[in-house]
């Protein structure tokens, strides 16, 4: 609940502030490379996103997520691997930064295991394991900045819901970090 917290503030902070940027600092690129720094280090997952601007309104873009974490006693089983394609919409005077809304697709897989017992010929702790893959639909809601010389940071958090598997564990997955990366 603290870590749901904290992405809350982050992102109702970065809306506050998204609103005071002006276009005085305009990059010419229409490319970004980021890499979600909140995701790797709170739940060791190595989530990097490639971002193209289509005007100052609107980017289309990818995020790849891949879990590095192998604990089945962690939060780190939520997701192994993700592929989410999306679409945002700015709503700042600056160019494709500032507040947006966020429309976004993903095709995510997972494992879990849930403890059986101790075996003591093998010396080992057994689970039974269970994955799905599945395809959910969301939206969030973030925060861009970009500085004079491409500097990205952006603050973001959203949520989705699975599809197609109704007899997965999750139904509904997040989306959401802290991204760093720069504009060229």
């Amino acid at each position: 609940m603290k870590i749901f917290s904290l992405i809350v503030a982050f992102v109702i902070t970065a809306i506050t502030t998204a609103f005071a940027q002006d276009n005085s600092d305009l990059i010419d690129g229409k490319d970004e490379v980021k890499i979600n720094a909140f995701n790797l280090i709170a739940f060791k997952y190595l989530d990097g996103s490639y971002e193209r601007l289509i005007d100052e309104e609107s980017s289309y873009g990818v995020g790849v997520l891949v879990n590095l974490g192998d604990d089945y006693d962690g939060i780190d089983v939520l997701r192994d691997f993700s592929l989410t394609p999306y679409y945002r919409r700015y709503f700042s005077k600056g160019y494709a930064k500032g507040f947006f809304v966020e429309g976004f697709g993903m095709l995510n897989s997972s494992s879990s295991g849930e403890y059986i017992g101790y075996n003591e010929v093998t010396q080992e702790d057994i689970y039974d394991e269970t994955s799905y893959t599945d395809f959910a639909l969301g939206v969030s809601i973030g925060g861009k900045f970009v500085s004079k010389k491409g500097f990205v940071a952006e603050v973001y958090g959203g949520i989705g819901r699975n599809l197609f598997n109704a007899n997965n564990t999750v139904d509904v997955v997040g989306r959401g970090g802290v991204s760093l990366g720069f504009r060229f």
